[in-house]
């Protein structure tokens, strides 16, 4: 017998595709994903605010803390409005099971969407995370980036340095291996890239795999910011079991192994797998 699946996650989107939305939904989701849009562009500069005078005065190890932790609530807080506004079901529950893991890890999810970090980072309170270095510029997250510690992908030989250093001194590293969001016409992940292999092999920890799936694909690469998506979105997010570079094993054979795992999983029969996008 399959495993039982959330509550959230168990209307057929054939049955939701064939109910009318009453107008009132219509203009619920309007007025809700605004309000979204609003929370961000108040949290946002306010963290990005007071961010700067808190990393001049404050000693990096408290001010990285205090950054992750801020972020963190944020996160948490959207994803509560998310779903109690009905845009977004999203089955977190078994991301729990990071709470409990003291040692340090990589926690690194397939990457379908822009905002898939929101989600794993509201389960997560210290994480550590790989971000592009354009992000640091923006006015709404850099701020918070910066004080959080977030490290940027832009020197390669940099980022893997940075990466094992804070995971040898404790932490949970949030990367995703494909590098950039899913494209369009990859069918069920990119060609991951080696970065995730060398900050295993160099900090000698274990690969956490996150696989993520949903109705839709929006904001995927290349999604257009103006296409409406239909809500309520419905995501799930599953926890692997860790992944441990093997003695003598090369990052290429340890990312193809890493790649051939989320092929196989997310291939597997799924009420959200991802569907080959009609032309």
């Amino acid at each position: 017998m399959p495993p039982a699946e959330s509550q959230s996650l168990r209307a057929s989107p054939a049955i939701a595709a064939a109910t009318p939305k009453r107008w009132w939904r219509e203009v619920w989701d309007v007025i809700a994903a605004l309000g979204g849009l609003a929370y961000w562009g108040v949290v946002g500069l306010f963290i990005t605010a007071i961010s700067i005078p808190l990393i001049i005065l404050l000693p990096c190890p408290v001010a990285k803390k205090l950054g992750r932790g801020m972020l963190h609530r944020a996160f948490r807080v959207f994803v509560r409005y998310l779903r109690a506004t009905d845009l977004v079901h999203a089955d977190l529950k078994s991301l729990d099971a990071l709470k409990d893991q003291k040692e340090p890890v990589i926690i690194a999810p397939n990457h379908t969407s822009l905002w898939d970090a929101v989600f794993v980072i509201s389960k997560l309170p210290q994480p550590i995370c790989i971000m592009k270095e354009a992000i640091l510029k923006n006015p709404f997250l850099g701020g918070g980036a910066r004080l959080a510690g977030y490290i940027p992908n832009g020197s390669s030989a940099g980022m893997v340095k940075s990466a094992a250093d804070a995971l040898q001194n404790g932490g949970q590293l949030l990367l995703f291996p494909e590098g950039t969001r899913t494209k369009r016409d990859a069918r069920w992940i990119n060609p991951m890239r080696g970065g995730c292999a060398l900050i295993a092999r160099k900090a000698g920890v274990p690969v956490r795999p996150v696989f993520i799936r949903s109705n839709t694909r929006f904001l995927e690469k290349g999604w257009p910011l103006w296409k409406k998506p239909e809500l309520p979105i419905r995501l799930s997010f599953e926890l692997g079991e860790p992944v441990i570079p093997q003695e003598g094993e090369s990052a290429h054979d340890f990312t193809k192994r890493l790649e051939e795992l989320f092929e196989r999983n997310l291939s597997r029969a799924h009420k959200l797998r991802r569907q080959v996008e009609e032309a």
